[in-house]
């Protein structure tokens, strides 16, 4: 009896030691670098400079509209001086040149500055090369050094990872499977 249990124990071992041996060798070993992304671009002279040429045009634009806004007050100040002198039609008048004039402004601020303004069209024709340049060579030291996946430092974002660690499809699958 003890030479059964004796070999049970072996044999048990022995299937553990050995599935343990095939689940090392079985999954590949992963070489994780971090990048601080936000570093590199500042120290990059086409970065800098694209900056700058952002900051002139946005200032440009942005003076622009100080200068109607004053525009704006200053014909706002005088309708209000002259509004009880002035008739209903003619009141009417003003406060529609004085709104359209308003809409004007918003409309150009939003034409410039917002999410699909011509500044959020130009930051991304200058930074396009940059980011290429930057992708590019983290992509190249990665593959020198060995490391399997880059990681930027400030964002949860993979800068780059071997095709082989992508489990994309086998979740996906895994989804479809799971319906």
């Amino acid at each position: 009896m003890k030479k059964i249990l004796v070999l049970i124990a072996v044999i048990a071992i022995s299937f553990s030691s050995l599935y343990a041996q095939k689940s090392n060798t079985a999954a590949p070993s992963v070489s994780i670098a971090t990048v601080d992304v936000e570093t590199i671009v500042k120290e990059l002279p086409e970065a800098i400079e694209a900056d700058k040429k952002l900051k002139e045009v946005g200032t440009k634009w942005q003076d622009t509209i100080i200068t109607w806004r004053k525009e704006l007050e200053s014909k706002y100040q005088q309708y209000q001086k002259q509004k009880s002198m002035m008739p209903t039609d003619q009141q009417q008048k003003e406060e529609e040149s004085l709104q359209a004039l308003n809409m004007k402004i918003m409309q150009y601020q939003e034409d410039k500055f917002g999410n699909q303004g011509e500044l959020n069209a130009l930051r991304d024709q200058f930074l396009e090369p940059i980011r290429v340049k930057v992708k590019t060579a983290i992509e190249a030291v990665a593959k020198e050094e060995k490391f399997n996946l880059v990681l930027d430092k400030a964002s949860p974002i993979v800068m780059y990872s071997e095709s082989k660690f992508d489990i994309t499809y086998r979740v996906l699958d895994r989804i479809k499977r799971d319906k």
